[in-house]
């Protein structure tokens, strides 16, 4: 096993180590649901030592879905759905200040969420809907909550839209850990999604979220990202 292919498999094995966690809150959400338990309590009661861990990567996690009431004329999917997300605490924030504690995330209160009018047009949503497997969105720039570059991993709850559970991992907590795996390849490298667009590179020139072009790698077990190694015939 050479370099490039021992970096992805221990990639694989650290991402796995999310989803791990995201299948526990998954059961946890289902269980609940079928013992007609609080749901918020549920997920609260399992994100809050999560979020609030020392050197916590994950910074806001919980469950959406499982639609309410019909919603009145004019409201947004966000309304209407059940919407148990938290998030964790964080510094300087240019949306929300400064906060030490778990926080729910509240959509009626901010009139900058309008691009979550519909659920089931967002990746992060609707392909482990449509999929039923477990799915990574990003690395994207988070306007809802962080300003900053996140992924997001989701995975369905249950059989027939009763929503998903997710994961916000913001990329820059993540990238010591994945950059000290990448600079196990002697040569420039790079985790990448399926369509080139750079999570963490150890290349001087290839910027987090910049796309590569006419790129091959070694594909990260248990994902859709892959490790590429930087060579001429890369172009951004």
């Amino acid at each position: 096993m050479n370099p490039a292919q021992e970096t992805a498999e221990r990639l694989g094995t650290l991402f796995n180590e999310y989803f791990s966690t995201l299948d526990e809150l998954r059961t946890h959400v289902e269980q609940g649901m079928a013992g007609g338990l609080d749901i918020d309590g549920v997920v609260l009661g399992f994100v809050q030592d999560l979020l609030m861990s020392e050197d916590a990567t994950v910074v806001g996690a919980g469950y959406i879905g499982a639609p309410g009431p019909p919603p009145t004329p004019g409201a947004s999917s966000a309304q209407a759905m059940h919407f148990a997300w938290w998030l964790g605490p964080l510094a300087e924030n240019p949306l929300l200040g400064t906060t030490t504690e778990v926080t729910r995330l509240d959509l009626g209160a901010r009139e900058y969420a309008d691009y979550l009018r519909d659920f089931s047009s967002l990746e992060w949503y609707s392909v482990p809907e449509s999929t039923g497997s477990r799915h990574i969105t990003g690395p994207y720039v988070d306007h809802l909550c962080t300003c900053d570059y996140m992924l997001t991993l989701t995975t369905p709850v249950g059989t027939g839209g009763l929503g998903i559970v997710g994961l916000d991992i913001l990329v820059r907590r993540i990238e010591p850990e994945v950059l000290r795996l990448l600079r196990t390849i002697p040569e420039p490298a790079a985790l990448v999604t399926s369509t080139g667009r750079i999570v963490v590179s150890t290349a001087d020139d290839w910027d987090l979220g910049a796309r590569l072009k006419g790129f091959s790698g070694q594909s990260v077990p248990g994902t859709s990202f892959m490790v590429t190694i930087a060579e001429r015939n890369h172009s951004i």
